[in-house]
């Protein structure tokens, strides 16, 4: 057991109006190359070379799991291989927790289950919309409520995505400011009549259905859509091709599409000639979530 491997997927929150209930898993990856020997040693392409490991936000959150449950955090050689874009609305600090956790949980034999992951996680985090996909897989429709989460996964069905992402940081904390302190009764019935139509066009394979209402959020796209560079055009660019939906992913600024798969590559043509200074990708729903490989050979 002194070589594994951590991967987490990143994950896309809310998907329009499931505003912080929602989350899905993609197919792109943050990875920790693991070998335990005698001192620490941390490698991250995101961080400087000369940072210590143990200002590595990973490494914060694996000390702080260990130290919760009363263990000690056996020195090692990580080395972090990341796919996921920072501050782009595609979960990159949940699957850094989520790391950070399952790092713990193996180097200091721990023994989560999955529910007492996922709970450090959103205590972590503040609420389960990103860390859910991250570690479970899949689309999870979650609740937080008085301390209690309630999540159940969707995966009976295959989204194709494609996924425009911007060379520019939105923090999370930016975009919620712009969010009203309140909501009308009205507004909040409609928002929450939206979010429902989501589900269950979703569970019924109706994806037209789906996307339709994953444009009609009311609860955070109208206000956050100014922060969003070509929000608009991708939107309507995408409708032309024939998009299902587009909805900003998590705080943004990356948008995300649902698309039909035989339609995947002409986004990825179309998007890389109007927005060239974009990162466009094809992406899939990652099922697994969280998992460990243990290593024979060298890491």
């Amino acid at each position: 057991m002194n070589r594994f491997k951590i991967i987490v997927p990143a994950s896309s929150a809310n998907l329009g109006p499931g505003f912080d209930s929602m989350g899905l898993a993609v197919n792109i990856y943050l990875t920790l190359k693991v070998k335990q020997q005698e001192n620490w040693e941390f490698i991250s392409p995101s961080a400087a070379a000369d940072l210590p490991y143990e200002e590595h936000f990973i490494y914060r959150v694996a000390k702080k799991t260990a130290d919760k449950y009363g263990k000690a955090l056996p020195p090692c050689r990580v080395e972090e291989i990341s796919s996921i874009p920072l501050a782009r609305g595609l979960g990159s600090s949940a699957s850094a927790i989520i790391a950070g956790i399952e790092l713990a949980n193996q180097l200091s034999e721990l023994k989560l289950s999955d529910e007492e992951k996922l709970a450090y996680a959103t205590e972590l985090e503040g609420h389960p919309d990103n860390v859910a996909p991250a570690l479970f897989g899949g689309l999870i429709i979650s609740t937080y409520i008085d301390g209690e989460i309630d999540w159940i996964k969707l995966s009976d069905f295959s989204p194709m995505l494609a996924v425009y992402i911007p060379d520019i940081e939105l923090k999370t904390d930016t975009a919620r400011d712009v969010l009203p302190a309140q909501y009308s009764r009205n507004e909040a019935a409609l928002a929450s009549g939206v979010s429902n139509l989501v589900v269950a066009s979703l569970l019924n394979g109706d994806y037209a259905l789906a996307g339709k209402m994953m444009e009609k959020d009311r609860f955070h796209e109208p206000f956050r859509k100014e922060l969003i560079p070509n929000y608009d055009l991708i939107k309507s660019e995408a409708r032309i091709l024939g998009a299902y939906g587009t909805t900003i992913s998590g705080a943004g600024p990356t948008m995300i599409s649902f698309v039909h798969q035989t339609n995947r590559k002409r986004f990825v043509e179309h998007f890389s000639k109007v927005l060239p200074d974009y990162r466009i990708e094809e992406l899939e729903m990652d099922r697994t979530g969280l998992r460990v490989e243990f290593l024979d050979e060298e890491v």
